[in-house]
């Protein structure tokens, strides 16, 4: 028997009736919120179950009795965290999610933040998605962006990208997505900036060269008490994860991302993450935008 047959066979073997005990799912919750602010409810528990079964079956391990054991004696050290952090994170985005952040950073932020720099020849803007999973949302601002810069307005820009996830990163530097998937961008920045695949049967579009060359991705976590980029952005996105931390981590996350705006630049948090803004020291400009005083 091969070596593939022989893992396939090890696979078929694990029970999936074995279920996570209260105490190995209390201390994966604990592990995870220290690492990544990330509460685990026990109403989590049937989803967390379903996703470490595939880290199970990598691992060889049989039962989640055994995964805790590696996890807890060796995994925490090594690249296994890593793993469990990849498959218990929420990656939910859409290219132009939530799309009246976006008509805003078209309308009123972009002009605003060109306006303010006017005895700059070329003003370099500088923009954050803070938890930018397979990256759409910076590809998105990216496309706006682009569009703008080559219409009225001169500037350059660049964006960063970062998230706790490496598998989405990866993702979103490759920058590969189902034909379907973009189809909430219009058509003339479909025809812009996305290029289809050679092969028919894959129907896959990928974003251009020339616009990736604007986006850079890093590993990042927010749970971290410094981050080390500069404190030069004109605007930041952190949209739809505050809603899995803890009060107190919402706000020290977001006051240390607001720290590294300019003077005047903008924060888009989630439109259910509004109340996080009232701890700012910023002025809402619209629901869920708030600009640096």
């Amino acid at each position: 028997m091969t070596v593939a047959q022989l893992a396939e066979a090890r696979r078929e073997r694990m029970p999936d009736f074995d279920q996570l005990g209260d105490r190995d799912f209390a201390r994966i919750a604990t592990l995870v919120s220290r690492q990544t602010g990330i509460r685990l409810p026990p109403s989590k528990r049937t989803m967390i179950e379903t996703r470490l079964r595939k880290r199970m079956r990598a691992c060889a391990k049989p039962t989640f009795d055994a995964y805790c054991a590696y996890l807890f004696d060796k995994g925490v050290e090594g690249t296994e965290l890593t793993h469990l952090i990849d498959v218990v994170t929420t990656n939910k985005t859409d290219f132009f999610r939530e799309p009246d952040h976006f008509s805003f950073l078209a309308d009123r932020a972009v002009p605003d933040l060109v306006a303010r720099r006017a005895g700059e020849r070329t003003p370099h803007l500088k923009l954050w998605s803070a938890a930018s999973s397979n990256g759409a949302e910076a590809y998105t601002m990216a496309m706006i962006l682009a569009d703008m810069a080559g219409a009225n307005l001169r500037f350059q820009f660049s964006i960063l990208g970062t998230d706790v996830s490496t598998r989405m990163l990866a993702a979103a530097r490759r920058a590969v997505y189902p034909a379907g998937f973009v189809s909430p961008v219009p058509e003339a920045m479909q025809r812009r900036y996305f290029m289809r695949s050679r092969d028919p049967e894959a129907n896959e579009v990928r974003v251009i060269p020339e616009l990736r060359n604007h986006v850079q991705f890093s590993a990042i976590n927010l749970m971290d008490e410094t981050y080390r980029y500069e404190r030069d952005f004109d605007a930041i996105f952190l949209r739809n994860v505050l809603i899995y931390f803890e009060k107190d981590t919402q706000v020290a996350v977001t006051r240390r991302l607001i720290s590294h705006l300019r003077p005047n630049g903008y924060l888009f948090l989630g439109h259910s993450e509004t109340w996080v803004g009232a701890s700012l020291t910023a002025r809402q400009v619209a629901p869920s935008i708030f600009q640096v005083l």
